[in-house]
């Protein structure tokens, strides 16, 4: 009996994973965090009761001090008498930008630096892994306060700059994946067959690094979101009047004890919304998992 050639496996249907995704609850709340601070975001100036930086005479009290959540002001005023919704939702839409943008630059750069050493391999490969080593070696935000410092913050700056320290871990883990999909016995069958390198490499390869990529770029935004307040905080993020979670808390620590909510309100904000990147993260690594199908 002549030999059968191995069967590629693949990757899970879209549908069933969807159906798998559903059914467990903490990947529902993170996804109904996710939908609220994304509505939030998008139909802020719709929501918002007032401009994010106008400052109100009614802002303030009489002694000059933020106005306490309640009444008009849904979440309280901050030292110059800003209406801090107002604030919170469009500074929803600084770090979701930053957080999509930023890592979607890091996804595609990984992509490429993980698929091309583990393809190719050789000496090409090697050095593209060494510099990747080289650059995990820095402190990721001590790397991006650097970079930061070298240009004038923005929000876009402030997007590339987490994009430039974000893509190492996306490219170890890619490398790995092509590296061990590239000794797989149908890449072996594809060759012997007299496959082309680009055919096994975009009809082989890469459909099998989606469900990795789409792990690791909802994980990814989680850390976007933190490293883009954590700059903000310092300094040398997106840079005032532009509303972002992380300079209202820069903005407003002074105030920490006599107004609280002014740190608690954004610091709760990015603590949710990163938690809730990481709760869908996990649930689609299990639910794109082969190895998992039939344990829910």
């Amino acid at each position: 009996m002549a030999d059968i050639a191995p069967i590629e496996t693949r990757p899970a249907a879209p549908a069933g994973a969807l159906r798998r995704l559903m059914r467990r609850k903490l990947a529902l709340f993170g996804l109904a965090i996710i939908a609220l601070v994304v509505g939030g975001a998008v139909f802020a100036p719709w929501i918002a009761p007032f401009e994010p930086d106008e400052q109100l005479f009614e802002g303030l009290s009489l002694y000059g001090e933020p106005m306490p959540p309640g009444g008009p002001f849904l979440m309280g005023t901050d030292l110059l008498g800003r209406d801090l919704f107002t604030r919170m939702l469009y500074g929803a839409q600084t770090s979701l930008v930053i957080g999509v943008v930023a890592n979607g630059v890091a996804l595609v750069i990984g992509t490429l630096v993980g698929v091309l050493a583990g393809f190719v391999r050789g000496w090409f490969g090697a050095a593209l892994m060494r510099f990747t080593d080289l650059m995990m070696a820095f402190p990721a935000l001590l790397l991006a306060i650097c970079l930061a410092a070298l240009f004038q913050p923005s929000l876009w700056i402030v997007a590339m700059v987490i994009a430039l320290v974000n893509w190492v871990q996306t490219a170890r883990v890619v490398y790995t994946e092509t590296t061990s999909l590239a000794e797989r016995e149908f890449i072996a069958a594809e060759k012997t067959l007299g496959a082309s390198q680009s055919r096994i490499l975009f009809r082989h390869i890469l459909p099998h690094l989606i469900p990795t990529l789409i792990v690791w770029g909802t994980l990814g935004i989680s850390v976007t979101v933190l490293l883009e307040a954590t700059l903000s905080f310092l300094g040398v993020g997106v840079q005032p009047p532009t509303p972002s979670w992380g300079n209202i808390i820069f903005e407003n620590q002074t105030y920490f004890q006599a107004a609280p909510w002014l740190v608690f309100i954004p610091g709760a904000a990015i603590l949710l919304l990163a938690l809730a990147f990481n709760l869908v993260g996990d649930a689609l690594r299990d639910v794109l998992d082969p190895t998992q199908r039939g344990n829910d």
